[in-house]
């Protein structure tokens, strides 16, 4: 049986859900075992930590009086109704569609958050020399592996010529 451009679709949404479902069950575990601030450390350059975010990435905007929930609630429907009509249009290619499946189950794991309970819950926090780096979690994770991967499969593109440009000769 040929596979049909659906069955490509709906693996690429299988992996958002799994994205989706770590995120979702890892923020509940970590919700329900720490208490908010606490850190555990786990090796010397990684601890468990219980973190809520009111803003983006890094906390951008995280003091920001409120309306930065609805805003990023709103960019981030936003951007994952452009994911998926990227993925539908584009699931043929892999790289491209494995890191906007990636994407898409990352940005619905922190909307999800951030529409029921107001911030994001972070946990992973790595550090070194005294530096930490700011917390976060199985969503951020895949969103940024997502973003990496968007970029190679962007070089990946750039480099191939397409194949009805030839040089003429003079």
């Amino acid at each position: 049986m040929p596979d049909t451009p659906q069955k490509h679709w709906s693996v690429w949404l299988l992996l958002s859900l799994v994205v989706l479902v770590l995120d979702l069950a890892t923020k509940a575990w970590v919700s329900q075992v720490f208490r908010l601030g606490e850190v555990r450390e786990i090796t010397p350059f990684f601890n468990l930590v219980l973190a809520h975010n009111t803003g983006a990435a890094f906390s951008i905007l995280a003091g920001a009086g409120g309306w930065q929930r609805w805003f990023f609630i709103v960019l981030t429907a936003v951007v994952c109704v452009v994911l998926l009509v990227l993925l539908k249009r584009n699931h043929a290619n892999r790289l491209f569609a494995l890191a906007t499946g990636l994407l898409l189950g990352g940005a619905l794991g922190n909307l999800y958050d951030r529409a029921t309970l107001g911030y994001v819950v972070d946990f992973v926090q790595l550090h070194a020399a005294g530096y930490y780096w700011p917390a976060f979690n199985v969503a951020d994770s895949a969103i940024s592996v997502g973003v990496v991967l968007l970029i190679w499969d962007s070089f990946r593109e750039a480099g191939r010529a397409p194949a009805t440009v030839r040089e003429e000769k003079p």
